[in-house]
């Protein structure tokens, strides 16, 4: 029989990587159930639990009983289960919370769409179109309570991205900072926050940056802060030092993603400079989260994860230069461009 590199027969090794799935599901209902909110009170027994969750004692204590044997959640001498660095971040009020994350890629909806996958290997496009009718972002608004569990979870993603943005990037130098996509400006509130002498432009359309400016106001950062709504498929705002797109490329397949670039690189100055934030793939095998979202980006969108070369070429095409690519310490890294001088 052949062995597998984990010194387990292969079927065997591989019958555990199948299984990830259900793992993951457990630790979907444990999030949906809210096990780890229960549990920021102190240790307790999985009947305690199941009477606070008005669930099934010997349910609970079987999930449990999974979940911890793998590390997530601990069980102590006693009996009783924990909270442990593993099963912290799912808590709500997580400093970064997974929580969002977990009842994302737990929801029926999306389970629902992965399983359609096979379709979207065999013809390079998201799923989801044929799957629902409509497109991915028209059916999370046709469907507001998935639109919400969506929402969420992209948030959960930027609360683990920002800190190491902010971490190893200066955007103090750049007097105008326009973020291109910015949502409801999490992002771009946390950079102004970071750089005081700098006033910023958060586009997106109009439906999304409804409401953003009372969060800036709320922040104290309504005069630095200019809420333009407008799509990126048609222009972008023109005058900015710099220009943000986060997590936004990946989402849209090599010809979509030209034209937002190219439309950011004809609203820039040649000292202006395109900072992009995104997964950027290692070439080669290596294992990598980007590899997972890759698949998923597909699935949902047509969208996908690239690697440097794959980012160069795309710029070029566009009409930008890459001049550096930092990492950042967290899953994504960050590509700082400028428009490409003519020959």
């Amino acid at each position: 029989m052949v062995e597998s590199t984990t010194n387990k027969p292969a079927a065997i090794a591989l019958m555990e990587m199948i299984g990830n799935g259900s793992f993951a599901q457990a630790i979907y209902v444990a999030a949906d159930l809210a096990i780890a909110d229960v549990l920021a009170a102190g240790p307790m027994t999985a009947a305690d639990i199941a009477e606070k969750i008005s669930a099934n004692a010997d349910a609970v204590h079987r999930l449990l009983r999974l979940l911890s044997s793998r590390g997530v959640f601990a069980l102590e001498a006693d009996g009783r289960y924990a909270l442990n660095e593993l099963s912290d971040p799912l808590r709500s009020d997580a400093e970064v919370s997974v929580r969002p994350w977990s009842l994302f890629v737990g929801s029926p909806e999306h389970r629902e769409h992965w399983s359609h996958l096979s379709e979207g290997i065999r013809t390079g496009e998201a799923v989801v179109p044929a799957v629902r009718g409509v497109p991915f972002f028209e059916f999370t608004r046709q469907n507001p309570a998935f639109g919400k569990v969506f929402n969420d979870a992209q948030t959960s993603v930027s609360g683990m991205t920002l800190k190491a943005v902010l971490g190893s990037y200066d955007f103090s130098r750049y007097s105008t900072i326009v973020d291109v996509g910015g949502g409801h400006g999490r992002l771009l509130s946390e950079v102004l926050l970071s750089a005081p002498d700098s006033s910023g432009v958060l586009y997106d359309l109009p439906a999304v940056v409804d409401g953003a400016q009372v969060r800036m106001e709320s922040l104290g950062l309504a005069e630095r802060c200019t809420v333009q709504p407008g799509s990126f498929f048609e222009s972008v705002p023109a005058g900015g030092d710099a220009y943000i797109l986060k997590h936004i490329i990946h989402d849209w397949n090599d010809a979509d993603s030209v034209r937002i670039l190219r439309n950011i690189c004809q609203a820039m100055s040649a000292e202006s400079r395109l900072i992009l934030i995104e997964i950027v793939l290692p070439e080669g095998n290596t294992p990598h989260l980007g590899l997972l979202t890759d698949l998923n980006l597909l699935a949902l969108f047509g969208g996908k994860e690239r690697t440097e070369q794959q980012y160069r070429d795309l710029f070029t095409e566009a009409g930008l230069t890459i001049e550096r690519v930092l990492p950042t310490g967290g899953p994504a890294g960050i590509i700082e461009a400028r428009v490409a001088r003519a020959s």
